[in-house]
């Protein structure tokens, strides 16, 4: 089969398009033929590497996928051969007491599908080997393209917003990275929840997508001041939570414009993750700030509940081919993006 697959650190160029072998399963896998895949921001992490993390080489990239069961293994009940699937990415044993209670991403074991895994074992290839219990239905109405790009955003989005921040009714949400995947689906379960995203992008393009999805306040961090902005439309409040996932760049700006006893919950850093803290603002103003990493599968099967009925919506920017990987790369690293970008084998 083709994949894309690197055995070294570095820029695009350490990138392969080439033949591997199909992947082996086990009792409890499917044999994924993969219709579509997703990029994500720890695509450019896994190329370049990240400090004192150990990669498996040769490595496949790749969190998102969509597909068809090719093939599944002795033990799998839950989906059939042919059946149209997307991939929850979030990996674990399944058998430990954290597993048990549900709380997958608390796993000793936990893993990041196509970012931790290895060796040759991710999304960018024409078939995959995935848990079959990791796995749920695509929704009729989408296209390939459209299945894959959402899985990781939306789980991701969701397990902050409603599981660690419980979004309520009314309550004000800063959305940094408003165009992105990750803000595209935040914006969508403000909408859901009734809560009123106050969305930040860079350019009027990017904010008019933003007030298409849902939100009910925009802010061009190019020409307005993103804390004088927050605190006319709260009412000099402070918002209830800051949907965080950019990092340093706006980690100062987050704290400054949370309420007192609001909440900001962070998944990432994509600016940098080495950041400072007034602390006299977390005691005094008993802020909260939550950490969170990916989400288990039962809380995308619950999101994806709304992507069945069409009320949050799948936004790619651009597909290609997947041998067109590189091109992918340069446009995700330029950060100039409205949705997602998705790779068709």
């Amino acid at each position: 089969m083709k994949a894309v697959v690197f055995e070294k650190h570095g820029g695009i160029e350490v990138l392969q398009y080439r033949d591997v072998p199909v992947p082996q399963i086990s009792p409890n896998d499917v044999l994924l033929r993969v219709k579509a895949t997703a990029l994500n921001h720890n695509d450019i992490w896994g190329r370049e590497g990240v400090p004192g993390m150990e990669f498996i080489f040769p490595h496949i990239s790749g969190t998102d996928a969509a597909g068809v069961v090719e093939a599944v293994g002795s033990e799998v009940t839950n989906v059939r051969v042919g059946d149209g699937v997307v991939v929850n990415g979030a990996f674990s044993c399944r058998t430990c007491p954290e597993c048990l209670r549900g709380d997958l991403v608390f796993c000793p074991e936990f893993k990041v599908w196509g970012f931790e895994t290895g060796p040759l074992d991710g999304g960018q290839a024409e078939y995959a080997r995935v848990p079959a219990a990791n796995l749920v239905s695509k929704p009729e109405q989408l296209t390939w393209d459209e299945a894959a790009s959402i899985p990781t955003v939306l789980v991701t989005a969701w397990r902050m917003l409603v599981t660690r921040a419980k979004i309520q009714p009314g309550d004000f949400v800063l959305v940094w990275g408003a165009s992105g995947g990750l803000g595209c689906m935040a914006i969508q379960i403000c909408k859901v929840f009734g809560a009123r995203a106050i969305a930040v992008a860079n350019s009027d393009e990017k904010l008019s997508l933003a007030r298409e999805l849902g939100a009910k306040f925009v802010i061009n961090r190019k020409r307005q001041r993103v804390i004088r902005e927050i605190s006319r439309i709260t009412n000099r409040r402070g918002v209830d939570i800051v949907f965080e996932h950019v990092g340093a760049a706006t980690w100062e700006t987050s704290i400054y414009a949370l309420r007192w006893g609001g909440t900001i919950v962070i998944c990432g850093a994509t600016t940098g993750f080495k950041t400072t803290v007034d602390l006299r603002f977390l005691w005094n103003k008993q802020q909260n700030y939550l950490g969170s990493h990916a989400g288990s599968t039962s809380e995308l099967f619950d999101a994806m509940q709304f992507v069945h009925n069409g009320v949050i919506k799948p936004v790619i920017m651009e597909t290609l081919p997947l041998r067109d990987v590189s091109k992918a790369h340069e446009i995700l690293q330029k950060g100039d993006i409205m949705g997602k970008i998705v790779l068709v084998p």
